[in-house]
């Protein structure tokens, strides 16, 4: 490898105070100061998303579609290697469906969004646009499995539902996002766990694998269960402000489920069995997960394995070298096409700083600066998103050097983030002593519990929540009474 690492920008007619001055005037707001609002606006300026006029609801722009279109192509490929079959289901559910099963309609609730008129008239029955589709599926598992040699049936659904949310965020909480969710069917408990799990662990491998963002892993309490489940299990994310965000869930269904629709078959003995149930999704709300783990004071920054560029070409033009210049950047551009996303940025109403700024905002990995001289030398300026270094990079071993960069730069982001978390990590016995701390600073907290709901209540006052039950336990006292704690807990305040 033939690197060497420079601390000016070489060969090219624009100054780095021209640079500061264009980034001055689009500065965002301070992001050590007021991370929400921080968040709000780079949400926007970097063209992931735009205002819709329907509360609630974003229009995602392409930019911010790729990069969910990278999210999906990376976990489509395990559901369908995990054994899982792609489908689709109705937008559309009949109310009386969501009321079969008690505990989901209690759950669902206040956030359901329901269709009284269509055509002009008022509908002899009204219609549940979906905000999970568990029972419309179910009513489809109830029609395709009759024999234990139709299990276990494994589907899963990409679509977007609607939760009537009263606080909105753009992509952590939205009225309208967009998801993946898999239901699968099982003849016991065992293997139906098994596949709970197993789905939490691809969920976990992709946000570490290819997002660089470190989770937490475990149970929710009883009151944090999805509505009808016997199991929920979570992966759970600490932000850059302290907060807590959940990344995605996987749940044990109740039984009642497959009673509530009539799922029968008939096991090998001859009798009559309901099958377990599953249910597990990610959301649209990665988006905003990559954006608060990794963002900082210039803008995104994109892990490099679901970036929708992983490198950007900036062209530095001279007059008497002009098409050389332009021929050479097409010629890079077509050779890393074969092998990463590329953009070839050759706006020429636009100077060096307005691009460098730009893509630097939109989080790209590497940017490659090529003017004349390094035509002649056959090398080419790469800066590293990440770390700010720039590094001179021979032509002939790019491929490579490039492939490198990136995957040096995904550990760099992980390990960053690995330890924005471990700093926001706490460790505290008593709910008296940190709850005012996470009320006023967030954080999150390990603590134990007693397993009572009196207790867990008590989180409320300070705005916190049990986000999910640790393996550890290492306090014998539960934070909110004198009994003894049967499992540690992580607390927080979340999005």
């Amino acid at each position: 490898m033939s690197q060497c690492k420079f601390s000016v920008i070489i060969d090219q007619k624009y100054s780095l105070d021209s640079i500061k001055k264009e980034n001055d005037m689009n500065k965002l707001p301070d992001i050590s100061k007021d991370v929400s609002q921080w968040y709000n606006e780079i949400v926007y300026k970097a063209e992931l998303a735009d205002q819709s006029p329907v509360r609630g609801c974003i229009v995602i722009r392409p930019y911010g579609w790729a990069l969910w279109e990278n999210i999906k192509t990376v976990l489509d490929k395990r559901i369908k290697e995990t054994g899982h079959q792609n489908a689709s289901f109705p937008l559309l559910i009949p109310e009386s469906f969501i009321k079969r099963e008690a505990k989901h309609v209690e759950g669902f609730a206040p956030e359901l969004a329901i269709v009284t008129i269509a055509g002009g008239k008022e509908l002899e029955e009204p219609l549940v646009v979906r905000p999970t589709s568990e029972t419309i599926i179910h009513y489809s598992f109830a029609r395709w499995i009759k024999s234990w040699r139709d299990l276990p049936l494994k589907i899963n659904q990409w679509a977007n539902v609607v939760r009537w949310e009263k606080r909105t965020r753009p992509f952590l909480r939205t009225t309208e996002f967009f998801w993946q969710e898999g239901h699968t069917a099982h003849a016991t408990r065992e293997e139906a766990q098994e596949e709970a799990l197993l789905m939490l662990n691809e969920y976990i491998n992709l946000a570490q694998d290819y997002l660089a963002i470190p989770v937490i892993a475990g149970e929710k309490s009883p009151t944090e269960r999805f509505a009808g489940a016997d199991i929920t299990y979570t992966f759970e994310a600490i932000m850059m402000d302290g907060k807590a965000l959940q990344m995605g869930t996987s749940h044990l269904l109740s039984r009642s489920f497959a009673k509530s629709f009539d799922i029968e078959y008939q096991d090998k003995e001859g009798n009559l069995e309901h099958p377990y149930l599953t249910s597990w999704g990610v959301t649209t709300r990665l988006i905003g997960a990559i954006v608060m783990t990794h963002g900082d004071q210039k803008g995104l920054v994109m892990p490099p394995r679901v970036a929708p560029i992983q490198v950007v070409i900036i062209p530095i033009y001279k007059k008497d070298a002009e098409q050389q210049v332009r021929d050479a950047v097409q010629e890079l551009y077509t050779r890393l096409s074969k092998e990463y996303r590329v953009q070839l940025d050759a706006d020429d109403s636009k100077s060096p700083g307005a691009k460098f700024y730009e893509w630097e905002l939109k989080g790209v990995p590497l940017r490659i600066e090529l003017g004349p001289r390094d035509v002649d030398n056959k090398a080419v300026m790469i800066s590293n998103r990440v770390t700010g270094d720039k590094t001179m990079v021979k032509l002939d071993a790019i491929e490579s050097e490039i492939g490198s960069m990136l995957d040096n730069m995904h550990q760099e982001l992980f390990n960053r983030a690995q330890v924005k978390l471990q700093g926001h990590w706490n460790k505290e016995s008593k709910l008296a002593i940190f709850g005012p701390v996470m009320d006023k600073e967030a954080g999150a907290y390990q603590t134990g519990w007693c397993g009572e709901e009196e207790c867990e209540n008590k989180l409320s006052e300070f705005k916190g929540t049990i986000r999910c039950l640790l393996k550890e336990n290492e306090f014998n006292q539960c934070f909110g009474c004198n009994k003894s704690s049967v499992r540690d807990v992580l607390v927080a305040k979340a999005y």
